[in-house]
C-alpha cells in the first residue's frame, strides 16, 4: 500500500492536485467532480489518506455523509491510480471523533498544502474556510487500484 501512495503523490504533483473524486447519488447513480486532492496523514490516526476540502453547500459532501465512501482519480498523461475507501468528514458541521473544534483550521490547512496549494495570508484563509463552512473529507485508502 505504502509504494501506491507514493505513486498517488507522484501522480497529484504531476497533475497539480487535481483529482476527479466519485461518490454516488441517493438513487445509486454516480457523482464525479474535478476537486484538488492529495496525501496527508490522518490528522486523528496518523495512517496515510487522500485529503480534499468541500464547500459546506456542495452536493457531494451531501452525497459524502449519506454514502460514507468515494473513490479519487489522479493522473499524469496515461498513468492513473485510483484510491477507493470510507470517508471521514470534519468540519464545522461534520465533528470529527478524537478531533478538537479548534483543530479544525490547521487541519484545512494541511488538506491545502498535501493537495499543493499554498497561501500568503492563512488568516484570510481560514476566514474564507469558515465563512464556506468548508470540510476536510479524509478518504482511507482501503483499495488503491492502478494501470502500471
Amino acid at each position: 500500500m505504502a509504494a501506491d501512495l507514493e505513486l498517488v503523490r507522484r501522480l497529484g504533483e504531476a497533475s497539480r492536485g487535481l483529482a476527479v473524486v466519485a461518490t454516488t447519488r441517493p438513487d445509486g447513480s454516480v457523482h464525479a467532480s474535478l476537486v484538488n486532492a492529495g496525501v496527508l496523514d490522518d490528522p486523528v490516526g496518523g495512517a496515510p489518506v487522500v485529503g480534499l476540502v468541500v464547500r459546506g453547500d456542495a452536493r457531494k459532501l451531501g452525497h459524502l455523509r449519506r454514502s460514507g465512501r468515494a473513490a479519487v482519480t489522479f493522473h499524469s498523461g496515461w498513468e492513473w491510480v485510483t484510491v477507493e475507501g470510507p470517508v471521514r468528514i470534519a468540519g464545522p458541521d461534520d465533528p470529527l471523533d478524537g478531533l478538537a473544534a479548534s483543530a479544525l483550521p490547521g487541519v484545512l490547512r494541511a488538506v491545502f498544502g498535501a493537495a499543493g496549494g499554498t497561501h500568503d495570508d492563512w488568516d484570510t484563509f481560514d476566514r474564507v474556510m469558515a465563512d464556506e463552512r468548508r470540510a476536510a473529507v479524509l478518504v482511507e485508502p482501503a483499495r488503491v487500484v492502478t494501470n502500471g
